[in-house]
């Protein structure tokens, strides 16, 4: 226990330090929201994947789809890997950081307002984010309370109370830059961590093979009668594993705190490393993570889905490991937590400023008070979501992978489509995004509210986001066909930043 608390107490001063010493670089909005844009591609990098990958992948998605569709949910990981990371470096990485630039846009709502020249647009998309990131917010503490009740046999509340503080000391005193830091810090223990715990968990089972071979008679016939199916390539249900697939892979192409890391890019070179580097750290962490809760059915003895929930299937593979081994998992599930809440809460505060506040509700509002906003817009939304996550528990609510899902896929839904056509489309019009924002948002509303009048396919709010995100890909061009056109002087404009002359090294870039 001594060895344990140590850890813990390391790992937060080091946190709070770098808070500390990123205050220098917090001056300004643009330095607080964005790293003044000057951010390289290891923290970029870093600071993507620990956005992406929390307690909820960890402890719910990775108990809850591993239990499901046995060592086949190692193909979510992979796709976060392939869809999530890496062709979203590719095909959103520099056109984001070009056009966000040529409009001078912090925030994935201010950019809609530029790009379309509309103040309700912008003000629409940030009530959107503003309510949807909150749930989301919530759901992070949730995993991670199991794990230190296990560890340290404490109460869920001051878990909650402890976390909360901690990651707002750092956000507010160092901003972007910090948590960027921090990110990467958090990152490289959630790589060596997971990898450590998969090592210790196949080893006791008797090895990878043993493994298998253990995994492969496992039997559920009220899930398959499929013979080796949790030990299978697809599964025993792989249309669902598709839908998991897609909605934590082609979600984060919509997600206002992952989409804005591509704000803060320094230059050609950190996009070029940071697309290799956030592809491996996604292989590891998010292959690693559903790789390991593939063999959850071999603990099925220790765990009581019905009483205690897909949440109780990773602490109960983890709670006969060595002290050391359950440490490094606490630390590793609380890096994850941290990092995802502090970018979240960055981007709903600095949204809710910038986009609402600012010049709508308080003129001429100049950069200390901006600034000032934001940090007190911090504090308030880390309290509002660690109410709801006390109020979640008490009310013995503790699936968390739900409100993940209802989430992602209200935000995916609605900002995926109009964000990606606006890189790359000049025909996109206003009426195709509005279309999409209430198509996304009300789509994933009802389905929480009236989950059962849904098709069968679509009353799993994993499917019914996946199903939001593709509709918003056909929805945007198809109204866009119909609908009044956007003004063709600021869409050249716009797009003639693409086009702008830059002299490189040879090494970069051949001459003809």
């Amino acid at each position: 226990m001594i060895f344990k608390v140590t850890m813990l107490i390391v790992f937060f001063a080091v946190m709070i330090f770098i808070g500390l010493y990123c205050r220098k670089n917090a001056t300004d909005v643009n330095g607080f929201v964005l790293g003044g844009r000057s951010v390289g591609p290891w923290l970029t990098a870093f600071a993507y994947g620990t956005s992406y990958f929390s307690a909820v992948i960890f402890v719910g998605y990775a108990g809850q789809f591993g239990w499901k569709y046995g060592i086949a949910s190692t193909w979510i990981g992979l796709g976060n890997a392939i869809i999530g990371s890496m062709l979203a470096w590719v095909v959103l990485g520099r056109r984001t950081r070009i056009m966000t630039q040529h409009f001078n846009s912090a925030t994935m709502p201010e950019f809609f307002g530029a790009r379309f020249s509309s103040l309700p647009l912008k003000i629409g998309a940030s009530i959107i984010v503003f309510i949807f990131l909150i749930p989301y917010t919530a759901s992070l503490y949730n995993g991670l309370s199991r794990l230190f009740g296990m560890a340290f046999n404490i109460d869920y509340t001051i878990c909650i109370v402890l976390m909360a503080v901690l990651t707002g000391i750092y956000v507010i005193a160092g901003g972007y830059m910090a948590t960027a830091i921090n990110d990467f810090i958090q990152g490289t223990i959630m790589l060596f961590g997971i990898c450590a715990v998969i090592g210790a968990v196949l080893k006791s089972n008797g090895g990878f093979i043993a493994a298998i071979h253990s995994l492969a008679v496992v039997e559920d016939a009220a899930v398959t009668s499929q013979p080796g199916a949790f030990a299978s390539f697809f599964g025993p249900d792989p249309l669902n594993l598709l839908g998991v697939v897609i909605l934590t892979s082609l979600g984060t192409w919509g997600l206002p705190q992952m989409v804005q890391k591509f704000y803060a890019i320094k230059n050609e070179n950190a996009i070029h490393k940071g697309t290799v580097i956030s592809t491996f750290f996604a292989v590891v962490v998010s292959g690693g993570c559903y790789f390991l809760g593939g063999f959850g059915r071999l603990y099925s003895a220790d765990i009581n889905i019905e009483a205690n929930g897909y949440d109780s299937v990773i602490p109960a593979m983890l709670e006969n490991l060595s002290p050391l081994l359950i440490g490094l998992v606490v630390i590793l599930v609380l890096s994850a937590s941290m990092s995802t809440l502090s970018s979240l809460v960055m981007a709903s505060s600095s949204t809710l400023t910038i986009d609402v506040i600012k010049d709508n509700i308080v003129k001429k509002m100049d950069e200390k008070k901006q600034l000032l906003c934001i940090r007190i817009l911090i504090v308030i939304f880390i309290a509002i979501s660690a109410v709801i996550a006390i109020i979640q528990y008490k009310s013995a609510i503790t699936f968390i992978a739900q409100l993940m899902g209802v989430s992602w896929g209200a935000l995916a839904g609605s900002f995926l489509a109009p964000f990606l056509y606006s890189l790359y489309w000049k025909k996109i019009s206003k009426a195709s995004v509005w279309v999409c924002f209430i198509f996304g948002s009300g789509f994933m509303t009802l389905n929480m509210l009236v989950r059962g009048s849904y098709p069968a396919l679509l009353q799993s709010p994993i499917n019914a986001g996946a199903f939001t995100m593709l509709a918003g890909l056909v929805i945007v061009p198809v109204v866009s066909a119909f609908t009044k056109k956007p003004d063709e002087k600021l869409v050249e404009e716009a797009f003639a930043s693409y086009n702008e002359m830059h002299e490189v090294k040879r090494s970069t870039a051949l001459e003809n």
